[in-house]
């Protein structure tokens, strides 16, 4: 698909597509491998965790922050 195709599409055609991928993905994860940096990425994240260096943020929190 094209990205002029996907352009045309409505907003509802778009999620219905992402959705249909995402499903067709999911019967085949033994096919699926993440990457090497997600591991890095969520090992660096447990760290900050256990260390109390992690800051977690609301949903309402995020919504303020990208407004400002």
């Amino acid at each position: 698909m094209k990205q002029e195709e996907i352009e045309r599409m409505t907003l509802h055609e778009r999620i219905q597509t992402m959705e249909q991928l995402w499903e067709s993905l999911m019967h085949n994860q033994e096919n699926l491998e993440s990457p090497s940096w997600h591991h890095d990425l969520l090992e660096e994240r447990r760290k900050r965790i256990e260390a109390g260096e992690a800051r977690f943020l609301s949903l309402d929190d995020l919504k303020k922050l990208k407004s400002a």
